[in-house]
């Protein structure tokens, strides 16, 4: 299985052409398009995303991750093995919650290059390529490993205290992870305390709680948290503990 996590965005021609490059490989299983709509160019938000739904997909599957507003530039391509799972593209911090995270990673420099490589779609012309090799498990001469710490990146917090997303129904999902002592958040001049689920507020009040996903996420029971507070990616929240 491949999943697609890219800024893509849901119109335009890049998804279909990153499936196209992934076939054009000889992969013919399942591709799946996990996000399009990272928000753009935000590779941190990438990273705590990518980190908190990963889990929900077998061992064994692909990750390609495209948030690369470096694309072009001296940043190494990349294939992380994390716990079974595989995570191909930019060395720009996007794997950086999954490396912190795993229990056993191995990382690589993608060495590969193919004949026609664009110097600004490294999704479609490197990415996709070489995750279809790995999941057809025909990786060898693509790859050449690396010390983890050639890539880890010691100036980035464990967590992000902003709004990283907004899903289809206006709840607002921030960086913060659940952790013992985490008892709500502030956003703006509001304090939330931390629930359970929608229900445990009244329908149209707002609510903290922890997603199915393990990240602290923002909503109004039955309405839209991002026009209740007028919030939007990249606004700042502030964990409230113990």
């Amino acid at each position: 299985m491949i999943l697609l996590v890219t800024d893509f965005g849901n119109d335009g021609p890049y998804v279909a052409q990153m499936k196209a490059a992934v076939r054009r490989n000889g992969y013919q299983g399942d591709i799946l398009n996990l996000f399009s709509d990272i928000p753009a160019y935000n590779v941190r938000a990438g990273a705590v995303l990518l980190q908190a739904y990963a889990h929900d997909f077998p061992v064994g599957c692909v990750f390609v991750s495209v948030v690369d507003p470096g694309v072009g530039s001296s940043r190494m391509p990349l294939a992380i093995l994390a716990d079974g799972r595989w995570f191909v593209g930019p060395d720009n911090g996007l794997f950086e919650l999954i490396l912190r995270r795993a229990h056993e990673t191995r990382t690589y420099k993608i060495s590969w290059e193919p004949i026609r490589l664009s110097a600004s779609f490294h999704g479609r012309d490197l990415f996709a390529p070489v995750a279809a090799r790995i999941a057809s498990g025909k990786q060898s001469g693509l790859l050449s490993e690396i010390a983890v710490d050639q890539i880890m990146r010691t100036d980035w917090p464990d967590n992000l205290s902003e709004v990283v997303y907004v899903d289809h129904f206006g709840n607002a999902m921030t960086g913060i992870e659940n952790a013992p002592g985490l008892k709500g958040v502030k956003i703006g001049s509001a304090e939330l305390p931390l629930v359970r689920t929608f229900s445990d507020v009244p329908k149209g009040e707002p609510l903290a709680y922890i997603n199915a996903n393990g990240i602290l996420e923002i909503s109004v029971n039955q309405g839209r948290a991002d026009t209740h507070f007028g919030i939007k990616v990249g606004d700042a929240v502030t964990p409230i503990w113990n």
